[in-house]
């Protein structure tokens, strides 16, 4: 059972060893726990996919069809560019498609009435050749206005800047009247898939070594993860879970992290692409050794504990993770079970100080 500290340490006599006096101090036994911890993680919040909308077709904006933040289903229209001069353009392809049938057809005629009259010697082979030539010249010409008029339908269906996919509206920076074209800089708007929303977050590397050592490697990892809670920015926690998709194989050299990728399911389009959060990751730990944090102290970055031996502090290095907001360590190494550590107070220890531990 954990105590605190009553009284004072005991001094260092003229010969070098400590006085008589003992103090005492709380102490736990290492033993095997089973316990979920949880780490947070500063993380961004992303729609599934962002999809800038760019027109096909040069012209003006004569309408907007929405508004900035407005829901959107896939094929609604957005924009409406001026469609006057593309419909003539169809017109005119469609004009031409009739002109191809009708030269098609009387070549066609010409054709058939040339090869019965070559059947019965009254014409050349010559002239048999020539209408047909000329027909497979109208075939051409017909596949030449089919696929003008195909164009110039494309064209335009164009004017209509319909939405890919269901999502969100960005901002609208034109307006009726501004001529817009294919190769603009800046697109129309931005909609953005919000129905499930990516949340991306840092990992150090040790942090990702820990979880390979934990499920047996990174793919058993993301399988076997529980879910993961989302703290909003106002320090509520969002209603729904989500789960680890994706973790990069890649070690950033300049940060020592990696980066992880979550999806939380957006129903009530509470999250919104561009904000921020925290994300909490639970950690089951079986058969683990876990101590508090106050049971350590760091000397050059590296962390040590007293044990217990014989009723005299023994200063150990271990090897931790932090874990639980930085409360509570993991220890990987230097610890075994059945040690006894002192668990508080230890800034006033030195290596070898005889203690008694309080009952």
């Amino acid at each position: 059972m954990l105590t605190t500290l009553l009284t004072l340490a005991g001094c260092k006599n003229g010969g070098g060893e400590y006085s008589q006096s003992v103090s005492e101090y709380a102490t736990m036994q290492v033993a095997p726990v089973n316990k979920t911890l949880s780490t947070q993680y500063p993380a961004a919040i992303q729609g599934k996919q962002d999809i800038a909308i760019f027109p096909q077709v040069t012209g003006t904006i004569t309408r907007l069809c929405v508004n900035e933040g407005q829901a959107v289903k896939r094929g609604q229209v957005l924009f409406i560019i001026d469609q006057v001069p593309y419909q003539a353009a169809l017109a005119t392809a469609r004009a031409n498609m009739e002109a191809a049938d009708a030269t098609l057809a009387t070549a066609q005629l010409t054709y058939d009435s040339k090869k019965e009259l070559f059947a019965q010697n009254v014409i050349s082979a010559y002239e048999l050749k020539t209408a047909e030539n000329n027909l497979l010249m109208a075939k051409a010409g017909r596949a030449q206005a089919k696929a003008q008029e195909l164009s110039a339908a494309n064209d335009l269906s164009y004017t209509e800047v319909k939405s890919p996919s269901d999502g969100v509206i960005g901002t609208l920076p034109y307006r009726v009247g501004t001529l817009v074209s294919a190769g603009m800089a800046q697109p129309l708007t931005t909609v953005s898939d919000n129905s499930d929303m990516y949340v991306y977050f840092s990992m150090t590397e040790n942090q990702l070594l820990g979880l390979i050592r934990q499920y047996g490697s990174k793919e058993k990892a993301l399988q076997s993860m529980p879910a993961i809670e989302l703290v909003l920015n106002d320090r509520t926690t969002y209603e729904e879970k989500g789960t680890i998709a994706t973790i990069s194989g890649v070690v950033d050299a300049s940060t020592g992290t990696v980066s992880v990728r979550a999806a939380f399911p957006n129903k009530n389009g509470l999250l919104h692409s561009g904000s921020s959060g925290n994300v909490v990751v639970p950690a089951v730990y079986k058969d683990g050794i876990i101590i508090p944090r106050a049971a350590t102290y760091e000397v050059q970055d590296k962390v040590f504990v007293y044990k217990v031996v014989d009723g005299k502090t023994h200063s150990t290095q271990i090897s931790v993770e932090r874990v639980d907001g930085g409360q509570d360590y993991i220890v990987t190494n230097g610890l075994a079970v059945g040690d006894e550590i002192v668990t508080e107070g230890v800034g006033l220890l030195q290596d070898g100080m005889p203690i008694t531990k309080k009952k």
